[in-house]
């Protein structure tokens, strides 16, 4: 595939979602990933595209009303949290985190138009805010925003959404629990050890979308072997399903040495899982994928877990 058909979102409105010291989900994370891209001459290779802010229509495709108007408050002031105490409001919160949904839904524009089939926004896959709330550092979900535009605008029912990150995706899962059409895969650390507590194996979705779900919780510490292992079940889950497009939330805080998670992949993980996502986006989806950067709190294990996606997409 033609190199130029990559395309990466950046901006400093982009890079401005985040939150204050000592807060781990800081406002230095793009920064640190581009400075690798660079050091890899990754840019030559890509299209680099600057976000603008989605509309609050956009949002609401989503979110509730409430919710929105509770984020722009509270934007306004930048005071109080905008959850139990993980998500605190600052003042900008609501242009941000509308930028990181703008960003992918002018990618998935672009994927869908033929420009570029393959995209990486490295500020995004806050896949814990919930239809009505924040949730673990997510204002809001800018997957369940693409997943409800892919088909309320571009009649696009089958989606598979796969998520490396080390949390369990939740408000994705139980956004979607019941959707048969929405394919999710998820590998993740055990809940009975992380932050939400959910995704065990047992969940594969309610009524007709049972068998349409996939968890795979590992034990603190797992490293790659367990990642290819529980890869192999997830790819072949993914292919049969045959879906029309993929987001990848490519969190890199399943990498060793992670301050607030314990599993211990390498940044060749996230390498093997966009490669490989890749080549299925190929055979079912006209090479559509998405991918989202999601959580990872180690700096240098952001930038080459990500830039490890990026240049997956590249070489696929």
């Amino acid at each position: 595939m033609h190199t130029q058909a990559v395309s990466l979102y950046l901006s400093e409105a982009l890079g401005a979602y985040g939150f204050g010291d000592p807060h781990p989900f800081g406002t230095d994370r793009m920064a640190a990933f581009y400075r690798e891209t660079l050091k890899q001459g990754l840019d030559s290779k890509i299209n680099i595209l600057t976000p603008e802010q989605c509309l609050e229509s956009d949002l609401q495709r989503f979110h509730t009303r409430r919710y929105i108007d509770q984020v722009k408050r509270q934007s306004k002031t930048g005071v109080g949290v905008l959850d139990l105490g993980d998500t605190p409001a600052f003042q900008g919160v609501f242009e941000a985190t509308s930028t990181v949904v703008g960003a992918g839904l002018n990618g998935l524009s672009r994927m869908l138009s033929g420009d570029s089939p393959r995209v990486f926004v490295p500020i995004a896959g806050l896949h814990h805010a919930q239809r009505d709330s924040a949730a673990g550092f997510c204002v809001f979900n800018d997957a369940g925003v693409l997943i409800e535009t892919l088909r309320q605008q571009y009649a696009i029912k089958r989606i598979a959404y796969v998520d490396i990150d080390a949390h369990h995706g939740d408000g994705v899962f139980y956004a979607f629990e019941d959707d048969p059409d929405l394919i999710f895969a998820d590998i993740h650390e055990d809940g009975r050890f992380l932050y939400p507590g959910t995704g065990a194996a047992e969940e594969t979705g309610k009524g007709a979308a049972k068998g349409s779900k996939l968890n795979l919780p590992l034990p603190p510490a797992a490293g790659d072997d367990a990642f290819y292992a529980a890869w192999d079940i997830l790819e072949q889950f993914i292919d049969f399903a045959k879906p029309e497009i993929i987001i990848l939330q490519a969190g890199a805080d399943s990498i060793k040495g992670d301050p607030i998670t314990h599993l211990a992949f390498t940044p060749r993980a996230h390498h093997h899982a966009a490669k490989r996502l890749a080549a299925i986006a190929d055979r079912h989806c006209n090479g559509r994928i998405i991918g989202l950067g999601g959580g990872g709190y180690n700096r240098d294990n952001l930038a080459l877990g990500w830039n490890a996606v990026l240049k997956a997409f590249i070489e696929a």
